[in-house]
This record gives C-alpha cells, sequence and structure tokens, in this order.
C-alpha cells in the first residue's frame, strides 16, 4: 500500500522536477520563451489539482497514470516558479564573469545559474514535495490505486466501511511519512549543505 503510493509520487517527482528544469532553464536563454512561460507558470500554479480530474480521465483514464499526471501539476509549476525567481537572483557579476570566460549559454546554465540558485531550487522542491504528497492522496481517493492498493484508496475504502479507527490510522501514517520525508531527508540535506557552506541561515 505505502510502497506503491510512494512509488507513484516518485514517478511524478521526477518527471516534473525534470520539465521545471529543463523549461526553467530555457527561459534563461530565450527573452520571449521567459516571457510566455512564466505567464503559462503564473496561470496554471493556480489551477487546483481536482479541477483537472476530468482532463486527465479524458486525457490518460482511470489508474496510475492519471495519478501521477496529479503529481506532476502539483510538482512543476512551484518548482519551476522557484528556479526562476532563483535564476533572476543570480547576481549580475556572477554572469559577467561567466561571459567573460567564455561560457556559452548552455555553459552558463550548469556553470552559474545552477550552482547560484540551488537553495531556491532545493525550496521548490520541498514545495512540490509537499503539493505532491496532498494531490497523492486526493487522487488515490478518486482514482484508486490502480493495480495495488495506495494510501489514498485505502483512507477511502475504510470511510466507505465505516472504520473510523482504520481512517484515523490511515492518517497517522500519511502524517508521519510525510514528516519522515520532511525532517529526516530535507532537514538532513540542508543542514549538511546549504547551511554547513553558508548558502543560508
Amino acid at each position: 500500500m505505502v510502497l506503491h503510493s510512494l512509488s507513484l509520487i516518485i514517478k511524478g517527482l521526477i518527471v516534473g522536477i525534470a520539465l521545471a528544469l529543463v523549461f526553467s532553464s530555457l527561459s534563461v536563454i530565450s527573452e520571449t520563451f521567459y516571457t510566455i512561460y512564466n505567464m503559462i507558470v503564473s496561470m496554471c500554479d493556480l489551477i487546483p489539482g481536482i479541477a483537472l480530474i476530468p482532463v486527465a480521465i479524458l486525457w490518460i483514464g482511470v489508474g496510475d497514470g492519471a495519478i501521477i499526471f496529479m503529481v506532476i501539476h502539483a510538482v512543476v509549476w512551484p518548482m519551476s516558479r522557484s528556479i526562476i525567481d532563483g535564476f533572476n537572483a543570480v547576481p549580475e557579476l556572477y554572469l559577467e564573469v561567466g561571459r567573460n570566460i567564455g561560457l556559452s549559454p548552455v555553459k552558463l546554465i550548469f556553470g552559474v545559474f545552477l550552482p547560484a540558485a540551488l537553495p531556491r531550487i532545493f525550496s521548490g522542491i520541498k514545495v512540490g514535495w509537499a503539493r505532491a504528497w496532498r494531490g497523492l492522496i486526493s487522487a488515490e481517493m478518486i482514482f484508486g490505486g490502480g493495480g495495488a492498493l495506495g494510501i489514498g484508496y485505502f483512507i477511502q475504502d475504510r470511510r466507505t466501511n465505516t472504520d473510523i479507527a482504520g481512517v484515523f490510522a490511515t492518517i497517522i501514517v500519511i502524517v508521519i511519512i510525510g514528516m519522515i520525508v520532511e525532517y529526516g531527508i530535507f532537514r538532513n540535506i540542508e543542514n549538511k549543505t546549504f547551511r554547513k557552506w553558508g548558502m543560508t541561515r
């Protein structure tokens, strides 16, 4: 049950983070793309995931694919916003140095923009995870768990069977997993990297 849900959110996170990195990087290279993509991010970030359920059903059908689609939607927009804000905050001096030593736009992204914006990118991943986790549970409650029993489907099933103890037990599991990821993974990474390097307080 838990492993199936975690496998879905990991797949959605990987795709969502990759899309956000690619599109946000393209926005650095092209001013026109930046204007268009920034507008798309602003619009799509306002759309609740639940409003896209009919679209997911029509395009993908009911099952794991639709759930992953919902996770990607929950991740890609806040992640893109954080990356773009991080790129915009890169000091102009860094960019001038990169250009002076002959870095191409692509090399500037990997050599200057991404390293300088790492704290913002990491913050975007944390926000994306939180939204994706909530979106996953909601989507599983509606779509079910596909071939396996997901956490969201399980809590819905317990509600249908009026198993209040089972509902609260599942809620506790959801909270525990969220706390483990937040404090056991993200907080440790942050303490051992960005705070150690003096990039954040």
